[in-house]
């Protein structure tokens, strides 16, 4: 081999690859921006808290002044709730999966008594608000002798809640499969229940998993509700208690707040890692 031979030259880009190239560096200086943005904003707010005063021509602006001894102290015991939040949260979504699916199967059903069923039981639920569910399940059930822990009442009332407005997710999902699927399914034999189970399911739920995420983000913080029951010990339930009792609500309260966004930062995070991988397949 010749190593004094002519070094070759690139080969020149073409035009779809610079513009390619210069969409990345834009897509990149703007996701620095949004960066740098979050950061000076996060300072901002970390400032707000600070206590310190400030003095723009002639005029002292004092900011928020909060009791960092006191956030010492109960930061372990509020952040004691972050499991329950959690526990209420993963049952509570796995009965409003179930519901929800339940529900989409007899919406698109065409035997009158199961479609007016599911139907009956999204507009019950839709129209009532979340908050009074939690009390006629943890309230008003004790006057039929069915007495349910906070924690249960909460669980159901927020798997029925979350399930009804999920039907619409799921029914969308079962839809979106091709009717030309079903009948090739029934063209080689198949059963309905084998063609809903083998076909429409797989497909329907692979739809469905992204907006699912969604609803369970959304419940993490919806589960503050079932504080207002006074049995079960989560995040707000130990934030207001403790709060209260020492009178700095305000502390109690951003921690709180802090805990409940740093959750919402996580899952959205795994959420997106789901959605990039269920796409992959569209590529």
């Amino acid at each position: 081999m010749n190593i004094f031979a002519k070094k070759q030259p690139d080969t020149p880009k073409s035009q779809a690859e610079l513009i390619y190239d210069a969409f990345q560096r834009k897509e990149r200086q703007f996701r620095g921006n949004v960066a740098l943005s979050w950061i000076f904003l996060l300072l901002f707010l970390v400032f707000l808290f600070s206590g310190q005063e400030l003095t723009i021509g002639g005029i002292t602006f004092s900011t928020i002044k909060i009791d960092r001894t006191f956030i010492g102290e109960n930061m372990v015991f509020i952040a004691g709730g972050l499991a329950e939040t959690i526990k209420i949260s993963l049952l509570s979504i796995t009965l409003a999966t179930i519901l929800a699916l339940l529900a989409a199967l007899g919406r698109l059903s065409t035997v009158p008594p199961i479609y007016a069923l599911s139907t009956f039981y999204v507009s019950l639920i839709r129209g009532t608000p979340l908050y009074l569910q939690i009390f006629f399940f943890f309230l008003a059930l004790p006057q039929l002798g069915i007495v349910l822990p906070g924690l249960w009442a909460g669980v159901i009332a927020l798997g029925l809640n979350y399930g009804a407005y999920m039907s619409e997710i799921f029914r969308a999902g079962l839809s979106s499969v091709g009717k030309g699927q079903r009948e090739a399914a029934m063209a080689i034999g198949m059963t309905p229940g084998q063609t809903m189970l083998r076909i429409v399911l797989p497909q329907a739920l692979r739809f469905a998993i992204p907006p699912t995420g969604n609803e369970f983000i959304a419940m993490t913080k919806d589960s503050a509700l079932v504080a207002a029951t006074g049995f079960v010990h989560e995040l707000m339930w130990r934030a207001t208690k403790v709060g209260r009792a020492q009178f700095h609500n305000l502390e109690a309260l951003i921690m709180a707040a802090i805990f409940y966004w740093v959750m919402t930062l996580l899952l959205t995070a795994i959420q997106s890692r789901v959605e990039n991988r269920l796409s992959k397949g569209d590529r």
